[in-house]
């Protein structure tokens, strides 16, 4: 897909590649005629003939990569499939970006981390991914920083929105069927809602805009919601939200611990990101996860 290339307007537009992701549908939302929306057919990381076909096509100012392999737990068997999308195409594309001096927003995970920091992780914390998705994605931001270009990584966490595949459209769909959820409550992180992150990403642009680049942008940034919560409280925060429009709960929202619900990948303990050298570079602060969850279920409800 394709959503719009420039036609002799004079501006150059900002790349965005994720085509109907959640997060690429957001920037498309909020960024409308300065953003141009790609994603497969025509832009596929496993076909990188149209990496640089759709790049030139659209002669963007700034990239925003959204595109990346997330089915976590199906990367611990699709190993190649998943350092194809996660390593080798942002690569391909941050080549690109740096032959044409074009800065880059590459959008990373918290999953590069092990999890076993009791704290808060800042961007200089070790890395050490307990899966392939996390490795291929750690592997991706350092073909990145090795390519040349100006690029800044962001990684964010626990994302969401009101359509796609996501946990709160989960909750929200289980929670019609069952009156019995059982929901992991000892792994912790900021859950982001993927238009929080987008106007993120458009006030960096933004900032790149008008005032240029500076040296100190080149870096990992940590950007996700402010505050943290459990995935078991989240649960429940969906819930009440929901409850606000008519919607019946689950009777019981049940706590439970990693190892009563084991999965192919392992998921980091504490995937909280401390995202203060966000707010010191670039003047952004996210909202509070719960004033963004509220927002968010009040649009599944509302539309």
């Amino acid at each position: 897909m394709i959503d719009a290339l420039p036609r002799d307007t004079g501006t150059r537009p900002i790349l965005v590649t994720g085509g109907t992701g959640q997060l690429a549908s957001a920037l498309a939302d909020l960024g409308r005629q300065l953003v141009c929306r790609v994603g497969r057919p025509e832009f596929d990381f496993d076909r990188p003939e149209t990496i640089e076909a759709v790049f030139r096509a659209a002669d963007p100012w700034l990239v925003v990569n959204a595109a990346a392999y997330t089915a976590v737990d199906k990367a611990e068997t699709d190993e190649a499939a998943a350092y194809r999308a996660n390593r080798d195409g942002p690569a391909e594309l941050a080549r690109l970006c740096a032959a044409a001096d074009v800065p880059l927003i590459h959008v990373s995970t918290d999953y590069v981390y092990d999890g076993d920091k009791p704290e808060p992780y800042v961007e200089t914390d070790p890395v050490e991914p307990r899966s392939v998705y996390g490795a291929s994605k750690l592997a991706g931001e350092q073909a990145i920083q090795a390519s040349g270009a100006r690029a800044i990584i962001l990684r964010t966490a626990w994302v969401y929105a009101a359509t796609g595949r996501n946990f709160v459209v989960t909750m929200l769909h289980l929670g019609r069927t069952r009156d019995l959820l059982r929901v992991v409550a000892d792994q912790r992180g900021c859950p982001t809602s993927a238009a929080d992150l987008a106007a993120a990403i458009l006030a960096i642009a933004t900032r790149l805009e008008t005032g240029g680049w500076r040296d100190d942008m080149a870096a990992v940034f940590h950007a996700a919601g402010s505050g943290d919560t459990t995935w078991h409280g989240f649960a429940q925060a969906v819930f009440e939200n929901a409850a606000r429009h008519g919607v019946k709960a689950p009777l019981t929202v049940e706590a439970i611990t990693t190892a009563d619900y084991p999965t192919p990948a392992r998921r980091p303990a504490n995937s909280r990101l401390d995202c203060g050298r966000l707010e010191a570079v670039f003047g952004v602060r996210m909202p509070h996860w719960r004033d963004s969850l509220a927002r968010t279920v009040d649009e599944i409800f509302d539309a």
